[in-house]
């Protein structure tokens, strides 16, 4: 997984299904991401993104655990209503397991860059703000952003599709709140690296996930994201902490990891769906990332 990444790239690599996601003007200044995830995870890599981060959890419950990568897991009970918010400059690791098997459904809330900065403006004044950024929360509640979050839940689902003059002023009450109540100003803190921004890093991911039965192509990405293969490999990297190849494999694990989790097909023929001309060869791969071969896998 990459050190930093996007927000579309993100919902992405977890392993959830995608019931529904913001498109159109309407949400020109939020991503909006509805999932449904499966029971259990055992370990996630949540790469840094340049964008604020909150995650809302729309029904179910579950024990999510956290930790710095290689540190201590620091575990939480959460259900309906209650948050999470990040802004993490480096990535982490998550894992949990629903309570009951029952389904745990969450919507993550991107907030642009642009209008986060103009709520910190109006916050703290011209030049008030430097040095401010968000906690971060794990599994807390907070009745205002419930509200808030609910009424996006209704613009994204209804049927009379979203009113782009709703969305933005949620948009806009919900990153003054944010504000407001979930940050500080630290003028020790160093200044963030260079991220490559949400909407190409999903351009490039899905581009990468269109194509995982091909050789990995670096010049094809680079032009996606409209940069160098020498810049983007730097700022990719930066984003998600993998190198453009090394997160490519990774996603192609992790549809092997599916197909042999929930389907009955052939290993040879989940190798050849991926890629691989040897079977030896993706089930080396396949140890070498996940730690046991692909039969003991599906064991």
């Amino acid at each position: 997984m990459p050190e930093k990444s996007t927000p579309e790239a993100l919902s992405q690599r977890i392993h959830a299904r995608l019931l529904a996601r913001s498109q159109g003007p309407a949400w020109s200044t939020i991503s909006v991401h509805l999932l449904s995830h499966q029971p259990l995870e055992t370990n996630l890599l949540v790469p840094a993104v340049a964008e604020p981060l909150l995650v809302w959890i729309v029904s179910g419950s579950a024990r999510i655990e956290e930790r710095d990568i290689g540190g201590e897991w620091m575990s939480v009970e959460v259900s309906a209503g209650d948050f999470y918010l990040t802004q993490s400059e480096t990535p982490y690791e998550m894992r949990w397991e629903t309570c009951s098997g029952e389904a745990l459904c969450v919507m993550h809330l991107y907030l642009g860059l642009p209008i986060y900065q103009r709520a910190v403006a109006e916050v703290f004044g011209a030049g008030g703000g430097e040095g401010f950024r968000l906690a971060d929360i794990s599994g807390e509640r907070d009745e205002r952003i419930s509200g808030l979050m609910g009424m996006i839940l209704g613009e994204l689902k209804g049927s009379a599709g979203p009113s782009e003059m709703v969305v933005q002023g949620i948009a806009q009450a919900l990153a003054v709140h944010l504000v407001r109540h979930y940050g500080k100003r630290d003028l020790s803190a160093p200044a963030r690296r260079g991220a490559l921004p949400a909407f190409k890093l999903q351009r490039v991911v899905r581009l990468m996930e269109a194509g995982l039965d091909q050789a990995f192509n670096l010049e094809s990405l680079a032009t996606e994201a409209e940069l160098s293969p020498f810049h983007f490999s730097r700022v990719f990297k930066q984003s998600t902490g993998s190198s453009p190849s090394d997160y490519f494999i990774q996603l192609k694990m992790a549809e092997a990891r599916r197909l042999l989790r929930e389907t009955d097909q052939s290993i040879v023929s989940i190798a050849l769906d991926l890629g691989y001309s040897s079977p030896s060869h993706f089930a080396q791969v396949f140890r070498r990332q996940v730690g046991v071969s692909p039969r003991e896998y599906r064991g």
